[in-house]
């Protein structure tokens, strides 16, 4: 609760600097996350907000960085306040920076509200359970690892692999079916690079997506503190436009190692004690404040679904935080090295990807009624044509029947035809025909995972017929 202005405190004991915090002393009644006003010699204003308070010491973060910051005659003024963002449905087409400021050189918001970065706890009895599907334009997304309205579904990738490629594609090319759905995308870039963000930006104007999409920039050379407040203030606006206007927002965020890196940044200068890696100790409970905001609630036709996009250090998927990752989220979309040095565009390797949420969303009505059992044959037969790749080089291709031959045939096919699609926008019908016509060219006899009566229905040899 807000703390009327009558008891905003004034300090001027800046005890010590360490890095992006500065540490005040002889405060009293300061409350933990209030915004905190910092008064520089030369009039200059910064922004901070209070991270811990022992006793009468409290340590204060400072958005702006602390160059500049002397401990003789800078003052610091406690608002009472939490951080707060101005939101607007006119925010759709603007790009912003790390805490919602404009950052296209376009006019300051006219806000409709002003609400905590935190967000609002949501009842768990109001959650209503995901249901609808959401067309990506991805055939192994869409076909194999479908993903969900009001989900969290992960993109795995490793440093070089072109997630920011499939990204910024699935942010111009999502959408959910029907005439009637309003959608939105609210695109959060973490820690990147300039050149990163001119190719962002170019895509988006390229493709005129930017009229739908909120974009939040926090580049690499911005303030650590920023990339902490970043994802917060984005799935601020986002449950805004998603709750209060009834669009159905998709949330991207790109890279969540570099937000985790800040978090252990921070976590460093409060000299707290490690944990794995270096990483706070609360790491786990840090991330499911930011993926936990994804959902649907009973009677609000809005939702959030959130993909959110990290590079594995090494490519090492058991690293800290695509592991606490995993626990949180409800699957996940891997990026393979092995797939991106044969060219294919995007390398999503679909045996280790998972939508635990998949059925939710697939099926009459949905998607179409043979995607469950497409989605099983196909996966099952390119699993089987990979082992036979590892049993090729050992005993050579003549050594297999043929049989095995084809299975190996499709396997190449599937890489090529299936999983590689360039800049293309499949939908879903398309992407299960797809399927189809690569399953014709195997036995008949082979499809056991496929319900005879859609094998007649949909199989290209008797719809020849």
């Amino acid at each position: 609760m807000t703390r009327p202005s009558l008891f905003t405190k004034e300090a001027r004991t800046v005890n010590y600097v360490s890095g992006p915090l500065i540490f005040v002393r002889d405060v009293k009644g300061v409350s933990y996350g209030e915004i905190v006003r910092i008064i520089l010699t030369n009039g200059e204003e910064r922004t901070g907000q209070v991270l811990d308070i022992s006793k009468d010491l409290a340590v204060v973060q400072v958005y702006e960085g602390t160059s500049g910051i002397d401990n003789m005659n800078t003052r610091v003024r406690f608002t009472g306040e939490p951080p707060m963002i101005k939101v607007s449905i006119d925010m759709l087409g603007r790009v912003f920076n790390g805490v919602g400021k404009p950052r296209d050189g376009g006019p300051e918001i006219i806000e409709e509200a002003s609400l905590d970065i935190n967000g609002m706890p949501i009842n768990p009895s109001a959650r209503d359970k995901p249901a609808d599907f959401i067309q990506t334009g991805m055939s192994t997304v869409d076909g194999l690892n479908t993903l969900v309205r009001g989900q969290k579904l992960p993109i795995f990738s490793g440093a070089g692999l072109p997630a920011n490629k499939l990204a910024a594609q699935i942010a111009r090319q999502a959408r959910v079916l029907g005439e009637d759905e309003k959608f939105a995308v609210v695109f959060v870039a973490m820690g990147i690079t300039y050149k990163e963000a001119s190719f962002f930006m170019k895509d988006f104007e390229r493709t005129g997506a930017l009229e739908r999409v909120v974009f939040f920039m926090n580049l690499a050379d911005d303030p650590t503190i920023e990339r902490i407040a970043t994802p917060r203030c984005a799935l601020t606006v986002a449950e805004f436009l998603a709750y209060t206007h009834n669009l159905h927002v998709l949330v991207i965020l790109t890279d969540m190692i570099n937000y985790c890196e800040a978090l252990r940044e921070i976590s460093t200068a409060r000299e707290e004690v490690p944990g794995r890696r270096g990483y706070p100790g609360y790491m786990y409970t840090d991330l499911a404040s930011i993926y936990e905001r994804a959902g649907r609630i009973k009677g609000i036709a809005g939702s959030i679904t959130q993909i959110p996009i990290l590079t594995m250090p090494d490519d090492d998927i058991t690293h800290p935080v695509p592991d606490l990752t995993g626990y949180i989220t409800e699957g996940q979309i891997v990026l393979s090295r092995d797939l991106f040095r044969r060219g294919a565009d995007p390398p999503i390797d679909a045996l280790p990807c998972l939508s635990r949420l998949m059925n939710l969303g697939i099926g009459p009505g949905k998607t179409r009624e043979d995607h469950r059992n497409v989605a099983d044959q196909l996966y099952a037969s390119y699993a089987y044509g990979r082992d036979l790749r590892k049993l090729v080089a050992i005993v050579g291709e003549e050594a297999l029947t043929e049989l095995d031959k084809k299975y190996l045939k499709f396997a190449d096919d599937f890489e090529r035809h299936f999983i590689t699609q360039g800049d293309e926008n499949r939908s879903i019908t398309r992407t299960l025909d797809l399927g189809w016509e690569l399953l014709s060219a195997l036995p008949e006899e082979e499809l056991k995972r496929i319900k005879r009566e859609y094998i007649k229905k949909y199989h290209p040899a008797y719809r020849k017929e």
